[in-house]
C-alpha cells in the first residue's frame, strides 16, 4: 500500500522518530498513557497529517500527526445542574476512547468561593494517579450580554486562582450583566466587558501567570444571544486564546423518539427569540442541522462568513453532559442546611433502578473531537486546537481522517487542517483526503459507514465592514463524492485550481441517511444536512463529520 493509503502506524517502514520529530513514539504514548491508554490504541485512528508554518516559502508543509479524541464540555457534581461524580465520568471516558477532557463547571458564587477549590483538589489526585491522563480545569463562562464559553487552562500553579479569579471579575451572571437587547442601555457595557475579559484571560498567558488558556464558544444559536458581530469581537480581542466555537453542542439524545416528548430536539435546541437574541437570525435557525448547530452546518452561513475573513475559526464537538440518556442514576439528598451555594457541590447521586430525566451522552459516547499533536500532553493538546488541527464526528461514523493540501508538483507532505497554502495564482493543487472506515461497532451497537464526502470551498476577502454579516455568498459545496461501500483506509485526490482569490476549502461527509436541499439553497448545498421532525431526532440514524479549513493564500491577491 502507499502511504496515502495507509496509517502511519500501521505502516512499519515509519520510524517512531519519523513520526514523532520529538521522540515520543505511538508505543511510547500508550505506555505512559495512563487510564486512557487503551483508550487512545482504539479511539484515536492515527493517520499521518500536517501542521502550519512553511518559513514564507511557496507552498509548505507540516509535520505528522497523531490525533488525540476529547471532549471539552463536562459537567459534575461541581456543577449545580448535574449529577455525576469524577469517578463516573472518568470511567466513561475511558470506556469511550478519550485522551483529554475538559472539566467546565457553570460559574456561581458556590462554585467560585467553594467548588472550584475543591474540584482542583480532586483534579490534582487523577493526575496524581495516572499521570497521563489528560483532565483539564475549565469553567463554563456566562458571557455578559450573551452565551456560554468553556475557559480551560493548562496545568500549573495559578490554573485555579486564574479561573476564580476571572469567575469573580468577568462572569455576566454573577454580575448581573445579562441584558442584550440592542435598545437596552446595559448592552454596550456588557459587551465591553465580555471583551475586557478576554483580553485579560490573554494578558496572564502573555506575562507568563498560566502556561496557556483557551476559549470556545457554547451552543452559540440554541438561544440566538450570541451575535455576529459579537462574536467578531471576542475573537479579535485575543485570536490566540478565543479560537472557535462548539460546531454542534452536547444533549445529542434530545430528540431520541418517545424519551423527551413530542416536541424534543437533539441538542436540546427548543428556543425560540427572545428580547435578548439577536434581530437579524431567521427563526429556523434555533434548531440543529443533522445534529449541528446552524452556523456551523449552512454552508454559506456564519462560520463560513468568518472564516472568508481569512481567520481561522475552529469548531468542536461534545458531551455537554449533565444527565444521561436512560440513566438510573438521580442525584443525592442534602443535608440539613446544606445549599450549592454554601457547599459548592451537590451530593453524590444514588442509582435507582430506574430510568432517569436526561438527553445527554457520557464523555466520548456519541461526539468526538480528534486534535492533530506530535506528542501526548495537555500543552500539545492546546497547541492542536490553537493550530486547528482538528476535525469532528458524531456516532463514531469514522475511525480517521487525514488531510493534505500541496501544489501539484512540490513533493512535499503540504498543509492539513488549520494550515496555511501560499501559491501563485492559477496554480494546480492536489487535496489529498485518506478516510480510515469505521472498524467495528459503535456504542450502540452499529457499524457505521460513510456515505459521501463533500468539498466545500470559499473565497476569503478580508475583514467585513459589516461586522453584523452571516453569510458568504462565494462558498458551496464544489465535490461531493460518493463513498459508499468503501472499506478501510483509502484516498481520494481532488484536483484544485488557484484563481484570483486566496481561498479556504473544508470537508464534510455523512452517513447519507437523512440530508436535504441546504439552508441557503441548491446551488449552494444540494444535500445537506436538514433538521429531524420535532420528537424523532434519533441521533445514531444521522451522523455527520466536519473538519477544519486548509486555507490557500494566493501571491499578490
Amino acid at each position: 500500500m502507499s502511504e496515502q493509503q495507509l496509517p502511519t502506524w500501521a505502516d512499519p517502514s515509519v520510524s517512531p522518530a519519523a513520526l514523532d520529530p520529538q521522540g515520543v513514539s505511538r508505543r511510547g504514548l500508550l505506555r505512559r498513557a495512563g487510564l486512557f491508554g487503551a483508550a487512545f490504541a482504539l479511539g484515536s485512528a492515527a493517520t499521518p497529517a500536517l501542521a502550519a508554518g512553511d518559513s514564507g516559502r511557496l507552498g509548505g508543509e507540516d509535520p505528522r500527526l497523531a490525533y488525540l479524541v476529547g471532549d471539552h464540555h463536562v459537567h459534575s457534581v461541581y456543577s449545580h445542574d448535574a449529577k455525576y461524580t469524577f469517578s463516573q465520568l472518568a470511567t466513561a471516558a475511558a470506556k469511550y476512547g478519550l485522551d483529554w477532557m475538559v472539566f467546565n463547571e457553570h460559574s456561581n458564587f458556590g462554585h467560585a468561593y467553594y467548588g472550584a477549590a475543591m474540584e482542583h483538589e480532586e483534579i490534582l489526585k487523577a493526575r496524581a494517579e495516572n499521570p497521563r491522563q489528560l483532565i483539564f480545569q475549565g469553567l463554563e463562562w456566562y458571557i455578559p450580554a450573551a452565551e456560554h464559553c468553556t475557559i480551560f487552562a493548562a496545568p500549573g500553579p495559578h490554573e485555579v486562582d486564574l479561573l476564580t479569579r476571572f469567575e469573580l471579575a468577568y462572569d455576566g451572571k454573577l454580575l448581573g450583566y445579562t441584558d442584550g437587547a440592542p435598545d437596552n442601555p446595559n448592552t454596550a457595557r456588557n459587551e465591553a466587558h465580555a471583551v475586557k475579559a478576554i483580553q485579560w484571560l490573554a494578558e496572564q498567558r502573555r506575562t507568563g501567570y498560566v502556561d496557556d488558556v483557551l476559549v470556545f464558544a457554547n451552543h452559540p444559536m440554541r438561544l440566538g444571544i450570541d451575535s455576529p458581530h459579537e462574536m467578531r469581537n471576542w475573537r479579535d480581542a485575543a485570536p490566540e486564546i478565543m479560537i472557535g466555537m462548539e460546531g454542534a453542542p452536547g444533549a445529542q439524545g434530545g430528540g431520541i423518539p418517545g424519551w423527551e416528548g413530542p416536541d424534543s430536539q437533539r441538542g436540546e435546541y427548543t428556543n425560540k427569540p427572545s428580547v435578548n437574541s439577536w434581530a437579524g437570525y431567521p427563526e429556523n435557525a434555533y434548531v440543529l442541522y443533522g445534529g449541528f448547530d446552524w452556523m456551523t452546518a449552512t454552508v454559506g452561513g456564519m462560520w463560513d462568513a468568518m472564516l472568508a475573513e481569512g481567520k481561522l475559526f475552529t469548531i468542536t464537538t461534545n458531551s455537554d453532559v449533565h444527565r444521561v440518556v436512560f440513566d438510573t442514576w438521580k442525584n443525592g439528598d442534602w443535608l440539613p442546611g446544606q445549599t450549592f451555594d454554601n457547599t459548592g457541590r451537590i451530593p453524590d447521586p444514588v442509582n435507582t433502578d430506574t430510568p432517569q430525566p436526561g438527553g445527554d451522552f457520557w464523555p466520548g459516547q456519541f461526539s468526538r473531537t480528534h486534535v492533530g499533536v506530535t506528542r501526548y500532553g495537555y500543552r500539545a493538546v492546546m497547541a492542536g486546537l490553537r493550530a486547528g488541527r482538528v476535525w469532528l464526528d458524531h456516532g463514531h461514523l469514522l475511525d480517521g481522517l487525514d488531510v493534505r493540501l500541496k501544489r501539484e508538483h512540490d513533493r512535499g507532505r503540504g498543509v492539513t487542517l488549520g494550515g496555511r497554502l501560499r501559491v501563485r495564482k492559477g496554480e494546480k493543487l492536489t487535496l489529498d483526503i485518506t478516510v480510515t472506515t469505521a472498524s467495528r461497532p459503535n456504542p450502540q451497537g452499529v457499524l457505521p459507514e460513510l456515505a459521501h464526502v463533500d468539498v466545500i470551498r470559499g473565497a476569503v476577502h478580508g475583514p467585513v465592514t459589516d461586522r453584523d454579516t452571516w453569510k458568504a455568498p462565494d462558498t458551496r459545496v464544489v465535490r461531493s463524492q460518493d463513498v459508499s461501500g468503501r472499506k478501510g483506509t483509502y484516498t481520494l485526490r481532488v484536483p484544485l485550481t488557484a484563481g484570483d482569490e486566496s481561498f479556504y476549502v473544508r470537508l464534510r461527509g455523512s452517513d447519507g441517511k437523512r440530508n436535504g436541499t441546504g439552508y441557503l439553497g441548491a446551488s449552494v448545498d444540494p444535500h445537506g444536512p436538514v433538521p429531524h421532525t420535532p420528537g424523532d431526532g434519533d441521533p445514531w440514524a444521522d451522523t455527520w463529520f466536519y473538519s477544519n479549513p486548509v486555507f490557500v493564500d494566493v501571491e499578490g491577491s
